[in-house]
């Protein structure tokens, strides 16, 4: 009964995103679907092929509108309702694991469908402080793998290499643990690296491409991280 019950509840919770979903999309579409629209109306009498032309640039410009309008939306919506995750273990049955897997895909849904578009450009910031992150001046993301934002901080001038994964969750032994990850200022994070939770990562650090940072490590300032079977070194410009 417990094992059922349990299969109901996550039935019942994907039920709801999708319909959570739906209100977002639609509501991120609005502008888009209304510009074509309009172009529609503005092009009836125009030549086929210059017609046809305008549509799709409506089409493409409604693509990026809806993107967005959806950041803007999730982004107040989150901002509103103050939603933040805690610290903490937590059983995967309990309250605040039910509200990590509703931020969560509160993310994800940008995340799948235009996140790629906004790396490397302002609106990334903008998107991770909307959904909670404390960000220097000067944050660069290239990376669309950058969970749990309400436990990110991150200093002045720090690059987010492209596919790295910075995580504040994990799941051990059925539970949810849920710790900060603290990125100091001028820090480095190569390309596909991944940050656990718990991690503190000092200024002017270089984690190396490709490297495993686990949960809870402390990254001293200046040093380069290649991972446990590699001594960290000195910054050889440190000075």
């Amino acid at each position: 009964m417990k094992w059922f019950l349990t299969v109901l509840a996550q039935l019942l919770f994907a039920i709801f995103m999708y319909l959570m979903g739906s209100v977002f999309f639609g509501a991120a579409l609005v502008p888009g679907v209304a510009l074509f629209l309009k172009v529609w109306q503005a092009t009836l009498v125009t030549a086929p092929i210059l017609r046809l032309f305008l549509l799709g640039v409506s089409l493409s410009a409604g693509f990026f509108i809806f993107g967005l309008t959806l950041i803007l939306l999730v982004g107040t919506f989150r901002t509103v309702l103050g939603l933040r995750l805690k610290e903490g273990t937590y059983p995967l049955s309990s309250m605040q694991a039910m509200k990590w897997a509703f931020m969560s895909s509160l993310f994800l849904m940008i995340h799948y469908t235009f996140i790629d578009f906004i790396l490397l450009t302002p609106f990334a910031n903008i998107l991770f402080r909307l959904l909670g992150a404390k960000l220097g001046k000067n944050v660069h993301f290239n990376s669309k793998y950058v969970f749990d934002a309400t436990l990110l901080e991150i200093g002045d001038n720090t690059v987010i290499g492209g596919g790295a994964i910075i995580n504040g969750h994990i799941v051990e032994r059925g539970s949810l643990r849920l710790r900060k990850v603290k990125i100091g200022s001028n820090v480095l994070l190569g390309s596909h690296c991944t940050i656990m939770p718990g991690c503190e990562i000092g200024d002017r650090a270089i984690i190396a491409a490709g490297t495993i940072v686990p949960k809870g490590t402390i990254v001293p300032p200046r040093t380069v991280y290649a991972g446990r079977e590699h001594e960290h070194k000195k910054d050889a410009q440190e000075g």
